[in-house]
């Protein structure tokens, strides 16, 4: 199944994701096992590492600025980011009791911070 990014973003512009945190619909295809039995949408919840696609991501880590309190500086007070490694349409691997559900349009998405992320599959297109 092929994950068509703009479909879902056309709903998601009003949202604005904070700090080191990414927006991430979860991959809801139906699991397999081993032998070739599908698994309930129930049991996927129960897993300690899900997986899903991040739609949006927030500006970063905020850095602490070295000139702050000298009022000749015309950038007081500029808020400066260490930029997140993942990028929107990535598939990241997260762990999922540091997940935050969240119901938007009828839809579940999952804010996870940076730091709970695992692994991230990215396409080179």
């Amino acid at each position: 199944m092929q994950f068509n990014f703009d479909d879902v973003k056309t709903n998601l512009d009003r949202l604005i994701v904070v700090g080191d945190r990414v927006l991430i619909q979860p991959d809801t295809a139906a699991k397999r096992t081993q032998s070739g039995l599908y698994l309930p949408a129930g049991y996927q919840e129960k897993e300690e590492i899900r997986s899903g696609y991040i739609l949006k991501c927030g500006p970063g880590y905020a850095l602490p600025t070295a000139d702050e309190g000298e009022t000749w500086n015309p950038k007081q007070g500029e808020v400066r980011y260490l930029p997140l490694q993942v990028k929107p349409g990535d598939l990241a691997l997260y762990m999922q009791k540091h997940a935050v559900e969240i119901k938007y349009d009828g839809e579940k998405y999952y804010i996870v911070p940076q730091s709970a992320i695992l692994l991230v599959e990215r396409d080179d297109d």
